[in-house]
């Protein structure tokens, strides 16, 4: 039975790397020290307005603290990892003024949720199949793509898929940053790989690089103060003290991984369905600002960046034409001023005092 679990194991890889997956690896379903920090994290109040991430069992315990909670079942946990990086220029690179920046992620056609699950499946298939007979009656599998209360980052870890930088983000010594996760839980238990070991050293060039010092220490995001929980997540204003420092950015951000020594040389992905969108890369931002409801809905259908909403798009916008110093664009803010939503308008006045300051 031994050797036939291990045959599973190695099926289960293989079956990774036909499906596209760059990485794969076998976690144990076990809590660790990263999980047990979780409810400190969130009673810090670093979760923001993510209500989500608070997610409680029966017993009033957080979900995403343990994986007994939410699959007592699970043994194991099956990490694939896919890179999403393309040969386009990193944000750092990007000096345009008439231009924003949409993060690396939500440049390409297809949902990320959409296009990893859609691979993570065949994976699953193939697990199922290679579960000898006798232990079929009883084996359970559930893959998740970033929406369910599993940390996936703490179970790439201990999948040997990368270490957790800095930045709070997996780090693969070879594809660097730029990674999709999906995870399989299953009630068979693999033999586990070794954890990745941390290779960010006295490196902190993450740290420095945050224009709003949402890394508050080495491994420690403070979401309230993150340029992509600002431009994504969070709902009405933007506190006043944040919105110099998010910059042009419109949708999420990058910079904590474009200055990371490790995506210096990090591969351009071959997953067709990860190219880039025309116009996503260093957008315009008048583009952005006169586009119609309908165009919105165009352009951005099955995109990730319809998250944010055309509100919160637009309210990101005034921001961003603020951040750019061009004073060409305060027509822009007087139509943005107009908007039905009032952390739009309130976005556009504040931008327009300030764009119509003497120099």
């Amino acid at each position: 039975m031994a050797s036939q679990i291990s045959d599973v194991k190695s099926i289960v890889k293989r079956a990774a790397e036909e499906a596209g997956f760059d990485l794969a690896g076998i976690a144990p379903a076990a809590d660790s020290a990263e999980l047990n920090h979780f409810p400190e994290w969130i009673a810090a109040g670093h979760a923001g307005e993510m209500k989500y991430l608070e997610a409680r069992d029966d017993s009033g315990a957080f979900k995403r603290a343990s994986l007994a909670r939410i699959a007592p079942w699970a043994r194991s946990v099956v990490v694939c990892a896919i890179n999403y990086n393309t040969q386009n220029p990193y944000s750092t690179q990007a000096h345009d003024s008439s231009r924003g920046w949409i993060s690396r992620y939500a440049w390409s056609r297809n949902d990320y949720h959409d296009a990893v699950l859609h691979r993570l499946k065949q994976v699953e298939t193939a697990l199922r199949q290679a579960v000898p007979a006798e232990l079929q009656a009883d084996f359970t599998t559930r893959c998740y793509v970033d929406t369910g209360p599993i940390v996936e980052r703490v179970y790439a870890k201990y999948a040997g898929v990368g270490w957790i930088g800095k930045n709070t983000c997996i780090i693969n010594q070879k594809k660097g940053s730029w990674m999709f996760l999906g995870v399989i839980l299953t009630s068979l238990e693999l033999a586990p790989d070794l954890p990745a070991p941390d290779r960010c050293g006295i490196c902190t060039r993450c740290i420095e690089a945050c224009p709003t010092d949402a890394l508050i220490d080495p491994y420690q995001l403070d979401s309230n103060r993150c340029i992509a929980y600002l431009t994504i997540e969070k709902r009405g204003s933007i506190p006043e003290d944040l919105r110099v420092g998010m910059g042009r950015h419109i949708f999420g951000c990058d910079i904590c991984q474009d200055v990371c020594p490790w995506n210096r040389k990090a591969p351009a992905s071959t997953a067709p369905e990860f190219e880039p969108r025309p116009g996503l890369v260093n957008p315009a931002l008048a583009w952005l600002a006169e586009m119609s409801e309908e165009e919105y809905r165009e352009v951005f259908r099955g995109s990730p960046i319809r998250r944010t909403k055309r509100s919160g798009l637009r309210r990101n916008l005034a921001i961003a034409i603020v951040n750019s110093g061009n004073r060409e664009f305060l027509p822009l803010l007087d139509q943005l001023a107009t908007d039905e939503y009032e952390s739009v308008r309130e976005s556009a006045d504040w931008a327009k005092t300030r764009l119509s300051q003497p120099e």
